[in-house]
């Protein structure tokens, strides 16, 4: 049985996403150096009064130590001229695609050829062929399941989910992204809009049914709109 690994699995810490953002760009600078009990009292001090913060529980110095350092211990020592500029994702030499911050990403995993959330970028290298690889973590997993993957076919801004209102615009031949659901996996897969049944919509949104096809397996299988996904619109 595939070991099932959703989108989305929320690991909950305590801090927000605002503060695990400002401590991921602290760990990336000061790469684990300097992180003193001092260091941990201010950054702490400086989350509690922070406004971000009103109406939740205080934080506690040792609770952001913790978190370092897990993190610490769960990165890989990864040689410096290996590491991923924060500035882009190289696809070859000299050459830097569209700065990553403030995005979001997925990645197809090597094993299933399904699609999954990256939590961090770990480290690029370029092969013999010239093609240029980059070293993933997927979100709610460990760095037992990290993968290397072809930044140009296997890497690509997060998929959205799409809105009741959408579906109108939906056209055969459509490119989607499907959460597949069986008994042993629930994972998404790339696939293409054969065919829509369009129905009137209720209170519980969009009814219509969609024929697809999945593009790793060519099986087919018709959903609802509630399980699609679509490319990021610029």
């Amino acid at each position: 049985m595939d070991r099932l690994r959703p989108r989305n699995r929320s690991v909950f810490t305590g801090f927000t996403n605002s503060e695990i953002e400002k401590m991921e760009k602290v760990l990336r600078e000061t790469k684990g150096q300097s992180l003193t009990q001092d260091f941990y009292q201010k950054l702490t001090k400086s989350f509690n009064y922070s406004s971000g913060r009103a109406g939740k529980p205080l934080l506690k110095w040792t609770e952001m130590e913790s978190w370092f350092q897990t993190r610490l211990q769960e990165s890989p020592q990864v040689p410096e001229n290996e590491l991923v500029s924060p500035q882009g994702l190289q696809c070859k030499e000299g050459e830097t695609v569209r700065d990553p911050s403030g995005l979001e990403f997925e990645a197809r995993s090597t094993k299933d050829e399904a699609w999954y959330d990256v939590e961090t970028f770990l480290a690029h290298r370029f092969l013999s062929t010239g093609e240029a690889e980059v070293k993933v973590r997927f979100v709610g997993f460990g760095a037992e399941e990290d993968e290397w993957v072809n930044i140009k076919t296997s890497v690509r801004e997060r998929s959205v989910p799409f809105e009741n209102s959408e579906c109108s615009g939906l056209k055969i031949g459509d490119p989607v992204l499907c959460f597949m659901e069986r008994r042993d996996q629930a994972i998404y897969y790339d696939a293409h809009i054969l065919e829509i049944q369009r129905r009137m919509h209720d209170i519980r949104g969009c009814r219509c049914h969609i024929l697809i096809r999945y593009d790793h397996d060519n099986c087919e299988e018709r959903v609802r709109l509630r399980r699609l996904c679509h490319r990021p619109r610029s």
